[in-house]
């Protein structure tokens, strides 16, 4: 948690104090929404509502959430870390007035049954394991016409390694098929066409002006296209002919012209504040780690490149979208910096482990088949920077999501998270404030107490202070 008090402007008759708090206590009308799409980074739970090889709702999958959610780690995700900040924006005008605006919970996934209704106006994620920016990424595993039949056991250890995926083609080609598609995944264009039911569905319910300006308040968030390089350029075997005839060069140029289509229409659907993560660096991955031993100790030095020459273009992307749609902000998330940072330094860090995955199977990393109910999961997660041979640790992700957050223009540009979400504050300032009732004086006596204590603004960091919480609680105990 933490809480962010400015000095009060004060007046004969007013006092206006503004906080900044993670985790909200209280969910008003005007949430500050956050909609995510992705791929399995990101991902909280769609795959497991579709016929999918990629799918993370089994054990050890969420190990440290108590049970198995969706998503492709041991714990959270960035966005789920980053998507919990929340705003309380407190008014004192004579009588005190309070506004509180925050996200309960986690992001709900698109598919959920139960991601409608009200529900959808906190946001909603969309993101897809095995998702990529080309619609054709991923397509290796689907079989829209015949597909495997295999045991349940196998599938589990399968998963979505690409190693299997000889395997898989000479099984197919001796016969053992049936009438199943065991390879679907919810790629971008599909995922922005999702959003636009939910922007259908929010502009039905709040009507077009008030939908139109919760967008332009809400953060938008991507974070794609390492499965365009590892399920599809880079594929093994399969992909051999296309690096021959396709150049690195007119591959990521192709990538750049599709994501610059996608981002504008989800501009053209409202979203202003948008947040893009970069492709990390892949060949650090335990999966490509092992499927090169060449590389022995380092990294593989190809997948990086490809990364790297992709990053290059959609930081000018971003600006150039900046630049030419108004009211936009395009921010560029550098987790490739970020996390090779993490890799190299990650002793200081708190690591011990930054090459091997926690939840292995089999190969020296760890990484040639993917986390499954038969792997051996590594006691202390904290230790680790990679889960599976794909997918940082939760304590990976804590560290990327905190970068992001109150990072530098290396780490984000051009400006970071908290510097938008104090930028949307602004808005809520502007807009018409409606008297509550009087159970949160105490609430606002203390905070303006506080303020009025500190010259400049102050931050506190993981926690709020023990008076300010206590009341809070007490306040939110006594409403229920």
């Amino acid at each position: 948690m933490g809480v962010l008090l400015g000095r009060p402007i004060v007046g004969i008759t007013f006092r206006i104090l503004i906080i900044l708090v993670f985790s909200g206590i209280c969910l008003g009308e005007d949430v500050p929404a956050n909609f995510v799409f992705g791929d399995s980074l990101v991902e909280v739970g769609n795959n497991d509502y579709i016929v999918s090889l990629s799918k993370a709702d089994y054990a050890p999958f969420g190990i440290d959430f108590g049970k198995p959610t969706g998503r492709y780690t041991n714990g959270r995700t960035i966005v789920d870390i980053i998507g919990k900040f929340s705003l309380i924006v407190t008014f004192a005008i004579d009588i005190p007035q309070r506004q509180e605006i925050g996200l309960k919970d986690f992001t709900p996934p698109y598919l959920a049954p139960t991601t409608t209704g009200p529900v959808v106006l906190q946001g909603v994620n969309y993101a897809s394991g095995g998702g990529g920016i080309l619609n054709h990424t991923g397509k290796i595993f689907v079989r829209e016409e015949k597909a495997l039949f295999l045991n349940p056991d196998f599938l589990f250890n399968v998963g979505m390694s690409l190693l299997v995926l000889k395997f898989v083609v000479e099984l197919e080609e001796g016969g053992v098929v049936g009438p199943l598609m065991v390879g679907a995944r919810i790629n971008l264009d599909a995922q922005m066409d999702n959003f636009a039911n939910t922007r259908q569905d929010i502009i039905s319910n709040i009507g077009a002006p008030a939908a139109l300006k919760m967008f332009e308040k809400a953060l938008f968030s991507i974070t794609i296209g390492a499965n365009d390089f590892i399920n599809n350029y880079l594929t093994p075997v399969v992909s051999a002919l296309e690096q021959k005839l396709v150049p690195p060069e007119t591959f990521v140029d192709t990538l750049i012209s599709r994501f610059r289509l996608q981002l504008t229409r989800l501009y053209n659907m409202g979203a202003r504040n948008i947040v893009v993560a970069n492709v990390g660096p892949i060949g650090c991955i335990p999966y490509q780690r092992d499927i090169n031993p060449s590389a022995g100790e380092s990294c593989v030095a190809f997948p990086n490149q490809l990364a790297q020459l992709f990053n290059a273009q959609l930081k000018d992307l971003l600006a150039e979208l900046s630049a030419n749609l108004k009211e936009s902000k395009f921010l560029y998330a550098n987790v490739y910096r970020l996390f090779e940072d993490i890799i190299k330094n990650h002793i200081s860090y708190g690591f011990e482990n930054a090459n091997s995955a926690c939840c292995a199977i089999s190969g020296r990393f760890g990484g040639l088949i993917p986390c499954g109910p038969s792997a051996k999961v590594c006691p202390d997660r904290s230790k680790y920077v990679f889960w599976d041979p794909y997918h940082p640790t939760d304590a990976a992700n804590a560290i990327i999501a905190k970068r992001l957050t109150d990072g530098g223009s290396d780490d984000i540009w051009p400006m970071n998270i908290r510097h938008v979400a104090q930028a949307l504050l602004l808005r809520f300032l502007s807009s018409e404030v409606s008297h509550v009732c009087r159970d949160g004086n105490s609430v606002a006596h203390c905070l303006s107490r506080l303020a009025f204590d500190f010259e400049s603004p102050r931050i506190w960091m993981e926690e709020v202070p023990s008076s300010l919480m206590a009341l809070v609680m007490s306040e939110a105990s006594s409403s229920v």
